[in-house]
């Protein structure tokens, strides 16, 4: 990368036409974003080495043989905060096309870092290292491992989406194969180093083979998902004339060749594995071939995010190239919003792989004559196509430009999908299709689902006061403060909004009517209580949105500009009286959800009583049959 920088030179700055920063700042920015990068991915793959390998104690401590990767993890953690702090000041420098010095001068860093995308990216990424190294430094906990993975990826993804790859037209794809890039990338390079760390001594013969096949497995997936994704982004970002004319275009062509020189390295030692020919010394080294690999991917993916695709330079831009990434020539219709389709790469896939998942966990069941309820199969797949249709129809591509049409897709997330996704048992069904490890062996996808729901975090975040206090305040601290006119400038802003309203509402929805095992729940007349007891939260937030003076995300509505689209107020006005009006439709699904349950749980507890009466006699009842009959007897 150092040499690359140097060779580079003033280029990338004539290219933009910006300012060049001095000969240090130009070098140092892509060297240390490939360095920051590649620790921020040893960390998010070491976690979930750990959770793949470990074999947790009683308490739920991890054991020795992954002991080294947590090491691991704990060290670069503490390197990935300090190049990412010092990287939030060069990106500033080099972005502004100022000497790094200078920008220490007064306030300039605060005004020039706000100014910066990337530089804002590596400050989240920043705080999500220093909460990976405050936690892995004092919790050797199984599920806390797991749960680091989400600000490791959050770090890693922030890196992805912050550079060429969430601008221009077509940037909403562009973003969704940012984040799958960035993160698949990640956990391959830091699975294969953790491999090849805890193999070398660490890990015994007995595990040696299920490890292999337990990380060469999702290695194979990762990577094959990053070329895929990779390949897109390209094709968009990099017209065909400039793949072998440009600088970034050649290593856009260096970074597939890696990943799929990776990808063939990673396929032969699975099969080796799998046919139980694979030795330590060729696990170690087919790992270490792959993470060397993946590692030149990463450095072309650090050298491009510090340039601008050659897309991006030859494009007259227009507000909706800038905001949006495509154009709304036409106002909302039901034609328009039927047939203006731009599939979501993340969430819109998402769903499809979850339907496909559920389908063979179900077909599973049958081939070994076990029963699953037929309505609970049909709830998932609607609630499945109900989240590809919102994420990806044109619910999703005027919802990203219109207000009222982003308050259908909220509320269609929050309150209609989750209560057929809750009502689909998907927890109980893997636990049905998922054997359990054999004795002696690795934990397994059943053992780990069955330590994440009964973990304190779950229990904590699925308790019933938990899950409605942020059912509700999200939805306030989202709309009524400047929050959501960040969230809604950018792709991944939706995205992020689309996850959190989904996973809040499962949550909320899983207390009150849930199948799945889980914490203790409320008796069913609690339960309803706490259904009706959000009711008045939503009318009120439908009431406010309504009579507000003021437009919610005015500063990125106003930038739009769209010609059908003239008064704001009033589209904002018709978003708060769907938000009042809709919330009730949900309300009767769970209803009758609910009733239904509840009908079914006295019967049940019906039969058992009948069931314990035939079969234990009731001593207090056959004792006064005696007696009667003692004095019938006594009056003859």
């Amino acid at each position: 990368m150092a040499v690359y920088a140097l060779v580079s030179g003033r280029t990338p700055f004539l290219e933009t036409g910006d300012a060049f920063p001095g000969r240090f700042t130009a070098t140092m920015t892509p060297v240390l974003f490939f360095l920051g990068l590649l620790a921020a991915a040893v960390c998010v793959g070491g976690l979930a080495f750990v959770a793949m390998a470990a074999r947790p104690d009683r308490d739920g401590a991890i054991g020795f043989e992954v002991y080294r990767a947590h090491r691991m993890v704990e060290r670069v953690s503490i390197a990935w905060a300090v190049v990412a702090i010092i990287m939030v000041v060069l990106t500033a420098a080099n972005r502004s096309g100022i000497a790094v010095f200078r920008v220490f001068d007064g306030a300039a860093l605060f005004s020039l870092v706000d100014a910066t995308e990337q530089a804002k990216a590596w400050v989240v990424s920043a705080l999500c290292a220093v909460v990976i190294a405050a936690v892995a430094r004092w919790s050797l906990r199984w599920t806390a491992h797991v749960l680091l993975l989400v600000p490791g990826l959050l770090g890693v993804i922030a890196l992805g989406v912050a550079g060429s790859a969430g601008q221009g037209p077509d940037h909403d794809y562009t973003t969704g194969t940012a984040i799958v890039v960035f993160a698949a990338a990640a956990l391959a390079i830091g699975m294969a180093v953790a491999s090849a760390i805890t193999a070398v001594g660490d890990t015994p013969d007995t595990d040696l083979g299920q490890t292999g096949r337990r990380v060469l497995y999702p290695t194979v997936a990762l990577v094959g998902a990053t070329i895929v994704y990779a390949a897109i982004q390209i094709a968009i970002g990099v017209p065909v004339r400039f793949l072998a004319t440009t600088a970034f275009g050649r290593m856009a062509i260096v970074a597939v060749i890696a990943a799929v020189f990776a990808l063939a390295v990673a396929a032969r030692a699975l099969r080796a594995s799998r046919a139980t020919t694979l030795t330590r010394s060729g696990f170690v080294s087919a790992t270490t071939t792959i993470a060397v690999a993946m590692m030149v991917f990463l450095a072309m993916c650090a050298g491009m995010e510090t340039r601008t695709a050659p897309g991006l330079l030859v494009h007259d831009f227009t507000a909706l190239d800038v905001f949006l990434g495509y154009d709304l020539p036409d106002p909302p219709t039901l034609q328009t919003i039927a047939t203006m389709w731009r599939l979501d790469l993340v969430i819109g896939l998402g769903a499809v792989v979850a339907a496909a998942a559920y389908a063979l966990g179900v077909r599973k069941l049958a081939r070994h004559e076990i029963v699953w309820s037929r309505w609970r199969t049909i709830s998932w797949m609607l609630g499945c196509l109900s989240l590809l249709v919102v994420t990806s129809s044109g619910l999703r591509t005027y919802g990203m430009a219109l207000f009222s049409i982003h308050m259908i897709e909220h509320m269609v997330l929050n309150m209609f999908i989750p209560v057929l996704l809750v009502l689909g048992a998907p927890v109980t069904l893997a636990l049905r299709a998922v054997p359990a490890a054999e004795r002696g062996a690795l934990p397994g996808p059943r053992e780990w689902i069955v330590w994440m729901v009964h973990s304190r975090v779950t229990a904590f975040f699925s308790h019933p006061v938990t899950a409605l206090i942020v059912f509700v305040a999200s939805l306030y601290i989202v709309y009524f403060t400047p929050l959501f006119g960040t969230l809604a400038r950018y792709h991944w802003g939706h995205e992020l909004m689309s996850i959190h309203f989904l996973v809040t509402g499962y949550l909320f929805y899983w207390a009150i009517i849930g199948i799945d095992p889980g914490p203790r729940r409320l008796p069913f007349l609690a339960r309803l209580g706490l259904l009706f007891a959000v009711m008045p939260f939503h009318a009120f937030f439908g009431i406010a949105t309504m009579t507000m003076n003021s437009v919610i995300g005015y500063d990125f509505y106003g930038f739009l500009k769209l010609p059908w689209m003239t008064d704001l107020q009033h589209d904002q006005f018709l978003g708060g009286a769907i938000a009042w009006g809709a919330s009730e439709v949900p309300v009767v699904i769970v209803v009758i959800a609910l009733v239904s349950q509840w009908a079914a749980s006295d019967r049940r507890a019906g039969a058992r009583a009948d069931r314990q009466a035939d079969a234990y006699p009731d001593d207090e009842l056959a004792s006064y049959n005696a007696m009667l009959d003692e004095l019938s007897r006594t009056r003859r």
